[in-house]
């Protein structure tokens, strides 16, 4: 062969060969080329290649090597001789991105040239940068080389090697044939003593083909990918891996191989140079994998070739699936990742190990979202969104499992999935009702995901009848599926016009309306969602729409009460949602709100002892809670719960309590007996709760609704007055959000209105707001009184200044001083001070009072739950990994063990005091000064901790060490106190239940621990019917442990029982009385409940019966009111009940008198009954603590403290026995809290 065919030889070869690698790529020869030549055809590949990356490969063989100075050698067309080609020349021709190839000898020298070419190009422009008028700022800027990629056959200083069984371009043969190479030097290294049968020849008659995985080639070419894949994965950074194997295929291709000529070409002593530079490989422990393939394969080589026996395929990838597999059952804690994870991306193509390998991916994705980013980063998601184009079904579950896994890390895959059509397999599968229920969730969700805010999706979707089949399953009874199928509902038509229309004509919004009672809170939110965005389309509205969003808004009002304030916060969103489509109609409620308010008298003031005005703003040093929200303005104001009481006219509930459903045949259109002639506000109307409190005392409404000329006008009087008693709802989240919206359509109702009022200044009173200009300037009323504290404007967003709160609060009574420092007397309950729920907003500006659709972005932007988003996090989490509360060796495990051990131990030994028999009682065991009166006290069933709250805070102390644990407040409003607490799951982790006379109800966790502070878990209007009063009895309940049942009554008509696990009101049983409740006790063995009445008689109601014939019992022996009915926690237990009087009475529930009866001290303030041992305690009004036996004798009175001279005790607030120890607990009015036990030798 002559050598210009020797030449025209070489060059079609390697492009063959890199055509193998990339055959979509325009390949061009230049052979012994001149530089003018060269420049040519770099410039013209450039042009051509625009943004992409151009291929440069330099075959210097033959010519001189680099020089020092970065040149190579090119042709001289003028004579038989080579000249230099500077590199930077060749940099400014060939741009950027390129891949630089040089294969010579010294070839490290062009590396080094090329990288200081470069930084001299980096410092060129950043000096035309920073000065404009530089003589390099006025030339034509050279490209920047940072994205160029160079690989070198050898270091700077080495020479190619010379071996007669390998090719002369070694490196080049690596890169363009490895497998071919590969095999060659394996043979020459040490197949001899091996497998004497197999010689260099018979390896180039290897049958098969490279991209066929079934023939013996074919298969070695897959191991070597599967294999330099992982060998980069381990070593190399997460961000070179990314850019070098996953971004381009030719230049993964070559790297891969790089990877191979770097372990062939060290053991001739030479070592090939990459730009980036990558870490030594050629030792890594999958070489010797890679090895045993080979070995495996040649083995077989001579029987094939020469007997034509079958190709045994190797064991390699089961082998490594098996490695994987060991590598997830052996724990994952601080464990590096497993190395086999690219391989088994390389094998879920395989029919072979398809199924093997993605059960243990969606093993490994399990492990949770750094798993999922792991397997992201090595490249599965090419591979799972080409298997979504399979139809077996036994791939459906594990190709759901592992899709939603994805999805709830990374949700940006929707374009992907919508472009492929991978939309459609997910619709298929949710369809299918043989598909297990737990895979259907999981396909809820991801088509839930594939929807959100994603126009694209919801068409596709649509179109794919997505609608039709959520409705279908919208009653599963698997709760989490009807969760995301609300979900995905919700979000299908979420701003899609043509979404709600097919769901219109599908009913949908009916069918959803059952699951607004489902017994799972997260599935009554995710109806709520989907009502709301159901009602939240901003197209344009007709007769039609408004009907349906009426009739849907109404549905969602009667959630208002919902125990669960996930619910009731979604519940405000949703309502917003109607707000933002009919804000003119909110804002004319909102409008007639505020002048109805000027009809109204201002209420006699509620006088302080110094006869000043109450404060109508709360003191700035009053309390905050710690780990919630701060409260929006109308947190604190003193008359919230009596909004409760405003909503009996919105046919909410009944007054014994029986829900009524929202309907338009319930609104009321009876004739109004308004209030007239109030002062005049200023220029700012804003509404009162005083106001609301008065309305509701009102006959009717009508004098409102007859000023709303629109249709059906009173729906959006009855919304506005739901999310006005949702401002005042006890979980601050809740209340926050719902004054967001109150406060956005209040001020762009008086904004609108603003130009149309004349002011007067002259009847300005000290209820109004500040303005801007006279902020802490006070309003003096006609009468001299002192004023109350200014009320400075708040901004739209209605941020609260939020004040840090110290656990050691100072002494006094949190909540109770204002800034006047004056006390608030028992009259202030009655007759509360008027307080403004809104605040004036910031400035009015032109854009502000036109810019509609700005208006209704910040109601949307600001009112936001992230449900949605807190749902799918279910998805991120381990779900095949087993609860830690259920691994014998978990700490968690092991700390509840330990619990339980010790709760037996103190049944026990407090057992084994009380069966000694108690003589005396008035042994003093702890004495200290509460911070405020203490009002109820609670001892913790079987830690020393007791709970004492005082009007509104929570102090814990430890009653063992005499130590002050904790001190918070419990974030009821100034007007109210607290009259009942409960620990819930006192046996485990302990959480406190406390209820205030306004009818809610707060759970806290975190309580008396040092290294947490107090967190509110959830609250709820446990009881909507009640006023807070002085005389009254407050909020009674009663837990009931084995169930999780919590019965509540006090000031109503009524006793309700809330199922806490379903966040639910499930029964209410009426009374049958015209007198309060003051007392519960209840029975979960015998269904029975006992309740104490103000007028003396004792009820018992069996709550399996029907309502008309529940109360199955009632005593009226007592004549006074009842202070303390008990009902033994025992088989026959019987009945204990003691009234004011001292009388005590003794019944059996199946008879219909007493069985006995006892007398005690008379004129009680405080009593509490032993549930182990028989013993009373009761407190007198003469200062002293009697405690009696089961007979009625007196065991001992306590009179005077112990260490304090004989200091007699003060007035007897509250006590409480402890559930198991005879150890009793004393508040009284001087602000001491005392406990007293038996005889230390009897302990």
């Amino acid at each position: 062969m002559g050598p210009q065919k020797a030449l025209e030889t070489i060059g079609a070869n390697l492009q063959k060969q890199y055509e193998n690698w990339q055959p979509r790529a325009r390949y061009k020869q230049s052979l012994d080329p001149t530089v003018d030549e060269v420049k040519k055809l770099c410039t013209s590949l450039r042009r051509n290649a625009k943004e992409e990356r151009v291929l440069f490969h330099y075959n210097g063989h033959g010519v001189p090597r680099p020089t020092v100075n970065g040149e190579v050698w090119v042709f001289n067309k003028n004579y038989t001789q080579y000249i230099p080609l500077s590199i930077y020349d060749l940099q400014t021709w060939m741009g950027s991105p390129s891949i630089f190839v040089y294969d010579c000898s010294n070839a490290g020298l062009i590396v080094k040239s090329f990288k200081q070419f470069a930084l001299q190009r980096e410092q060129e422009l950043e000096v035309a940068a920073i000065n404009p008028n530089h003589p390099l700022a006025q030339m034509p800027l050279p490209p920047s080389m940072k994205n160029c990629i160079q690989l070198a056959a050898c270091e700077a200083t080495e020479l190619l090697p010379m071996i007669p069984d390998l090719p002369a371009d070694l490196f080049t043969s690596c890169l363009t044939t490895p497998i071919k190479i590969a095999l060659r030097w394996f043979c020459m290294q040490k197949c001899v003593s091996l497998v004497p049968g197999v010689t260099l020849d018979l390896i180039e008659k290897i049958p098969g083909r490279l991209n066929d995985r079934r023939t013996p080639l074919g298969e070695l070419n897959w191991i070597f990918t599967a294999i330099t894949d992982t060998i980069a994965w381990n070593v190399l950074p997460r961000d070179l891996f990314q850019k070098l194997f996953r971004q381009d295929l030719l230049v993964a291709s070559l790297f891969r191989n790089f990877l191979l000529a770097e372990r062939i070409m060290r053991s001739y002593n030479c070592t090939p140079v990459s730009s980036p530079r990558l870490p030594p490989t050629y030792m890594h422990a999958m070489w010797q994998a890679w090895d045993l393939a080979v070995d495996i394969c040649l083995s077989q080589l001579p029987t094939i070739i020469e007997e034509g026996t079958a190709f045994r395929h190797s064991p390699f990838f089961a082998e490594q699936l098996t490695a994987f597999q060991v590598w997830l059952t052996m724990g994952v804690e601080n464990r590096n990742p497993p190395e086999q994870l690219p391989i088994v991306l390389q094998v879920l193509l395989s029919q072979v190990h398809r199924l093997r390998a993605l059960d243990l991916l969606g093993r490994f994705l399990d492990l949770g979202p750094w798993a999922v980013s792991l397997a992201l980063s090595v490249g599965i998601f090419p591979y799972v969104l080409k298997l979504l184009q399979s139809s077996a079904r036994e791939l459906r579950p594990l190709l759901v499992f592992i899709w939603a896994k994805i999805l709830a890390v990374d949700s940006s895959c929707q374009a992907d999935l919508v472009k492929d059509n991978g939309h459609k397999y997910f619709l298929s599968v949710l369809a299918d009702p043989y598909m297990p229920a737990e895979h259907r969730t999981m396909t809820a969700f991801i088509l839930a995901v594939i929807v959100n805010s994603y126009n694209t999706g919801q068409e596709a979707c649509l179109q794919g009848n997505l609608i039709a089949i959520c409705l279908e399953q919208l009653n599963d009874p698997h709760p989490l599926l009807r969760q995301w199928v609300a979900i995905c509902l919700g979000r299908i038509w979420q701003n899609f016009d043509s979404a709600r229309w097919c769901g219109v004509r599908d009913s949908a919004h009916e069918k959803l309306y059952s699951l607004l009672s489902d017994p799972i809170p997260e599935v009554r939110c995710a109806a709520v969602f989907a009502l709301g965005t159901f009602v939240g389309n901003s197209a344009e509205r007709t007769d039609h729409s408004t009907t349906i969003d009426h009739n849907v808004a109404m549905m969602l009002a009667q959630l208002v009460s919902d125990g669960s304030p996930m619910v009731r916060k979604e519940l405000v969103v949703a309502l917003s949602h109607l707000v933002v489509q009919y804000e003119s109609n909110f804002c004319t409620v909102a409008l007639q709100f505020i002048e109805e308010e000027k009809n109204y008298a201002l209420p006699s003031p509620a006088t302080t002892e110094g006869g000043s005005l109450t404060p109508v703003r709360d003191s700035p040093c009053t309390p905050r809670l710690r780990s919630v929200s701060s409260y929006g303005n109308i947190r604190a104001v003193a008359t919230a719960r009596s909004l409760n009481k405003s909503l009996q006219n919105l046919s909410l509930t009944e007054e014994s309590g029986g829900a009524v459903a929202f309907s338009p045949g319930n609104l009321s259109t009876s004739s109004s007996a308004s209030s007239t002639l109030g002062s005049p506000e200023n220029e700012e109307h804003i509404l009162s709760f005083e106001t609301i409190d008065k309305m509701r005392r009102a006959s009717s409404y009508s004098s409102l609704n007859s000023l709303i000329g629109v249709s059906f006008n009173s729906v959006y009087t009855q919304i506005w007055r739901v999310l006005l008693h949702l401002a005042a709802d006890p979980y601050p989240e809740v209340s926050d959000v719902a004054m967001k919206v109150l406060n956005s359509i209040a001020y762009k109702a008086t904004v609108n209105a603003r130009p149309q009022r004349v002011l007067d200044t002259s009847s300005l009173t000290q209820s109004a707001p500040a303005s801007p200009t006279n902020k802490g300037v006070h309003i003096h009323q006609a009468g001299g009184s002192p004023p109350a504290s200014s009320t400075s404007s708040s901004s739209l967003t209605n941020d609260v200044a939020k004040q840090p709160v110290s656990r050691d609060l100072p002494p006094g009574r949190p909540g109770t001083t204002g800034p006047t420092g004056a006390q608030y007397t028992p009259h202030s309950h009655q007759f509360p001070r008027t307080r403004k729920m809104f605040d004036k907003g910031p400035e009015q500006t032109a854009d502000d009072a036109d810019d509609a659709a700005g208006h209704k972005s910040f109601i949307s932007a600001t009112v936001q739950t992230g449900f949605c988003d807190w749902s799918a996090r279910y998805f991120a989490q381990p779900v095949m990994k087993i609860p830690e509360e259920h691994d014998l060796e978990s700490q968690i495990r092991k700390e509840r063990e330990w619990r339980f051990l010790r709760n037996s131990r103190v049944r026990r030994q407090a057992q084994q005091v009380i069966q000694k028999g108690i003589t005396r009682l008035d042994d003093q065991i702890f004495l200290n000064r509460n911070p405020g009166v203490p009002s109820v006290v609670k001892f913790h069933p079987f830690t020393p901790c007791i709970a004492v709250a005082d009007k509104d805070s929570i102090c814990f102390w430890d009653w063992e060490k005499g130590e002050k644990l904790d001190y918070f407040h419990n974030g009821n409003p100034r007007y109210t106190r607290v009259t009942a607490m409960e620990y819930l799951n006192g046996q485990d982790c302990s959480l406190l239940l406390t209820a205030t006379d306004d009818g809610a109800i707060r759970v806290w966790k975190n309580f008396a621990d040092l290294e947490k502070n107090p967190e509110m878990v959830t609250a709820w209007q446990g009881l909507s019917d009640m006023l807070p009063t002085t005389r009254g009895a407050g909020m009674v309940v009663d837990w009931e442990q084995e169930t999780g049942l919590l019965m509540s009554s006090g000031d109503v008509r009524i006793v309700r029982i809330w199922d806490t696990d379903r966040e639910m009101k499930v029964q209410d049983i009426p009374t049958g009385a015209d007198s309060c409740v003051t007392s519960l006790s209840c029975d979960s063995h015998r269904s029975l409940i006992v309740a104490g009445l103000g007028d003396g008689s004792i009820r018992v109601y069996d709550r399996r019966m029907a309502l008309s014939e529940c109360r199955v019992m009632t005593y009226r022996e007592h004549t006074a009111w009842v202070v303390k009915a008990s009902l033994q926690k025992r088989p026959d237990g019987h009945i204990v009940s003691v009234s004011v009087n001292g009388d005590v009475r003794i019944f059996d529930p199946r008879m219909p008198e007493s069985v006995n009866v006892l007398q005690i001290v008379k004129g009680l303030t405080a009593l509490d009954i032993h549930p182990q041992a028989d013993l009373i305690a009761c407190g007198s009004v003469n200062q002293f603590t009697a405690i009696y036996n089961g007979s009625g004798e007196l065991i001992n009175n306590i009179k005077y403290y112990d260490g304090f001279m004989g200091q007699r005790v003060g007035a007897i607030s509250c006590l409480a026995f402890h559930p198991h120890w005879p150890h009793l607990a004393v508040g009284s009015n001087d602000y001491y809290i005392s406990v007293y036990s038996v005889e230390k030798r009897v302990r």
